[in-house]
């Protein structure tokens, strides 16, 4: 994750005046997401025992079939009405990757089914973008709503994910409440608080991920959660993705917490933060 603190920085700083704008597009597609089919250490042996989902849909951005590749992790004591979880996983690394996160949820009480985007694991391969993402979050929202009907959804993303979480809530009627970890914004805010933040990049980033502007748009109670120690994603932003909500909602800011231990140090304050802003939709 640290090559993505540079996600728009020098590369982008050098070809700013070089690259046409198509070309420009497509890097920082490839730098913001960094797709790939790895899953970083041993978090791939965690998700053993997850089932295989496939989720198919003809794509109204590109006129092409998609399919999804996708984890399914049933709670541990599953029952008529209980939630499910759509979780949506961060850059570089494939879902198996966000194995250890999505059986913390299940702990927490969810059904969880985790998605690859387009260019992640087995799912479709092709450059994800921006508009590409939020629709394979909807396409899985969706699914999840067909296949498990009667029973509240509720979406989690983290860092990356968190944004593509935010426009999924921000767009949807029916989510019962939404959970972002390690997240921001918008892009041009991230590149801001590098200390190269000076430098005018702003108005030539394409893949902007502008949550600060959707989520006050949410109306299903909001935890917004950050690392304390998180060098990635200043635990700032995700103070400002909080402010500009308006909806039920709650800020739980977990010391110690870096931008990939959170959720494993701060899991007891998890509990507690969705118990109470959650009580009344689980």
């Amino acid at each position: 994750m640290k090559r993505w603190i540079s996600l728009i920085a020098t590369p982008v700083l050098a070809g700013l005046l070089t690259l046409g704008c198509a070309t420009l597009d497509e890097k920082q597609r490839a730098w913001i997401f960094q797709p790939s089919d790895r899953a970083w250490g041993g978090s791939a042996a965690l998700a053993e025992g997850m089932q295989d989902v496939w989720i198919n849909f003809d794509s109204r951005i590109t006129g092409q079939s998609v399919q999804l590749h996708g984890l399914w992790l049933e709670a541990e004591t599953p029952r008529a009405g209980s939630p499910v979880l759509l979780y949506l996983h961060g850059a570089r690394w494939n879902v198996a990757g966000s194995a250890g996160r999505i059986r913390r949820m299940q702990e927490l009480g969810f059904s969880v089914l985790a998605i690859d985007y387009r260019g992640f694991g087995k799912s479709t391969n092709m450059l994800p973008s921006e508009d590409m993402a939020y629709e394979d979050a909807r396409s899985a929202w969706n699914w999840l709503g067909a296949r498990y009907p009667g029973r509240p959804r509720y979406i989690f993303g983290h860092s990356l994910g968190g944004a593509i979480a935010i426009d999924l809530a921000a767009a949807v009627p029916d989510e019962q409440g939404t959970i972002v970890e390690g997240t921001f914004t918008s892009i041009p805010d991230v590149a801001s608080s590098f200390r190269w933040g000076w430098l005018p990049v702003g108005p030539f980033i394409t893949q902007r991920f502008e949550s600060v502007r959707k989520v006050g748009r949410i109306g299903s109670p909001l935890l917004v959660v950050h690392g304390a120690n998180d060098n990635l994603i200043r635990s700032e932003l995700g103070q400002r993705l909080y402010e500009a909500a308006k909806g039920p909602k709650r800020f739980l800011l977990v010391e110690g917490g870096s931008h990939h231990s959170t959720m494993s140090i701060g899991q007891g304050k998890y509990r507690e933060a969705i118990g109470e802003l959650f009580e009344r939709t689980r």
